[in-house]
Parts: C-alpha cells; structure tokens; sequence
C-alpha cells in the first residue's frame, strides 16, 4: 500500500533522510518513533505528497502520492494544517464533506461536543489543546484509506489525550484503514499500534512488529564478574546492570533478567551513548 525506495531528502544541503526504504502494508496501525529531528515529520510530508524526496521512489497505491487518487485516499493531520481564514469550524466540515468520499459528519459533530468545542469557533481562535483535538477529529471524521497523524496529541491535557486515543482505536475497528501516527512517545501509543517504524538520524533502524520489539532487548543485573561477558554488547551500561539485545544472552539462573517494554528498547536503541544521565555528574 505504501512503499519507500531508497529515498533521501535534502534540505539546504543537510540530508533530513538516508536511503529510508520501507513498505507497509494496508489496515495497520503503524508508529513512526523517533526522537526529535530524527526526520519522522519529513517523512509523512513526503508520504503526503506535501514535499519531494531529493532522490528515490515513493508509492501509494503504485502511484505517486501527487496524483488525485492518492489526495483523495490520504489525509495529513499536522499541528501547522491551516484552514481558510474566513471559514468556521461548521463551514470547514461542509467543504470537507464535499471533498472526502467517506466522510462522516455525525461522528465530526458528536466528537467536536465531547471535547467542548463550538462548530461556530474558528480554528485561530482555539488553544493549542483545542486546535489538536480539532485536528484529529477532522482526521478521523475524513475516514481515507490512508491516515496520517503527526503528533497528533500536542498540547491536549491528559483526560482529552486518553479519550483520543481510544477514539482512533474505535474508529479503526468501525473503519479498517492505514494509520501512520508519528510520536516520540512511544509509552503513549504501545497498546493501540501493531507495528513500529524506528528512525534514528534519518535512517530506519527497527521495522518490525510491537510484539518484536518487545522481546527484543533484556535487562541483566548481576555482579560485575557476572556481566562482564556481556559488556561489548551492551545498549545501556551501569555498574551491576546491562541493557543488550536478547540475541546475545544466554538464560542464567545466577543473572537476574527481564524483557523491557518496546518503549523502553527504543530508547536505548537511539541512545548516543550506553550511560545514564548520572555519568555526566561523576
């Protein structure tokens, strides 16, 4: 359904993506994780048909994301989506019914309520909080094949985040599709994604599925003697503790061991170096 090959992106001659190649197939929910400046909003912008990669083949549906049938199947929810400034909110839903094949008004309106919003407000006069939910809901209302959510939740208080979350999970089950949500949260979004999309400086790192990524690393924690065979291997390192892939541990019933979550292994993945926060004050 989405397909990327080999492609980079150059912005004032510094390369925002590196030979990123990747496809993902339809009616996922897929998270796109990486730390700020990683490239992950480069990325949708391209997949959105909203920027040019430098070099390199982009496809949706084996076709260009410019052409008709790409716009018309894909949307881009982004925190710097501007409407017409004249339009209110009921206005901007009455185009948008013109333009999505699929779009469901009831559950526009009904989701606008919840949140407390007047489909009389214009966009620019809403808070950071209300402009997210706003966003979303215009999203998830529009119903196209291919969703694309940019840090979608910024600025929403905890409460409204939470119910979001549950209302994109609901609306996938109502409506199967592809939802690509990019977060650098990846805590946040574990329980309602099925796979992970990890980029690292504008590279991909780890494609693979949440339950992968979960059985990915180990933490290890025994004496020093004990961990010492480990240490090459290690993406977090402390006196009487290790973080490594699980490829490399052998079971031991004198080291203590865990599985830590995908979040977690993602962290350490895209760590600059193995120690904590503590060494720099050592």
């Amino acid at each position: 359904m989405i397909q990327c090959k080999n492609i980079l992106k150059k912005y004032r001659g510094k390369e925002i993506l590196k030979d990123v190649s990747f496809q993902i197939e339809e009616h996922k929910i897929v998270g796109l994780i990486g730390r700020n400046g990683a490239g992950k909003s480069t990325l949708l912008n391209i997949l959105a048909g909203h920027s040019r990669p430098t070099a390199g083949q982009v496809s949706i549906y084996q076709d260009s994301p410019l052409s008709l049938a790409a716009a018309t199947n894909t949307i881009f929810i982004e925190e710097g989506m501007t409407f017409a400034a004249n339009s209110n909110i009921e206005q901007i839903f009455k185009t948008a019914s013109r333009f999505y094949p699929n779009w469901q008004q009831e559950l526009a309106e009904k989701l606008l309520h919840y949140v407390g919003i007047s489909d009389k407000s214009f966009p620019s006069s809403l808070s950071k909080g209300q402009r997210s939910s706003f966003h979303l809901i215009y999203g998830l209302a529009a119903r196209c094949a291919i969703t694309l959510l940019d840090e979608p939740m910024n600025g929403m208080d905890e409460a409204i985040r939470s119910d979001m979350y549950r209302a994109i999970l609901k609306e996938y089950i109502a409506y199967p599709r592809t939802i690509i949500i990019s977060s650098h949260h990846l805590q946040e979004i574990e329980h309602l994604i099925e796979e992970i999309l990890l980029i690292h400086y504008g590279q991909v790192v780890v494609h693979q599925a949440v339950e992968e990524m979960q059985q990915y690393a180990v933490r290890i924690v025994g004496q020093p003697e004990q961990l010492a065979p480990y240490r090459a291997h290690a993406l977090f390192e402390g006196n009487r503790e290790l973080i490594i892939e699980k490829k490399y541990f052998e079971e031991s019933s004198t080291i203590q061991w865990e599985h830590i979550s995908a979040s977690e292994a993602c962290k350490y993945v895209t760590a600059n170096t193995t120690g904590g926060i503590d060494d720099v004050f050592e």
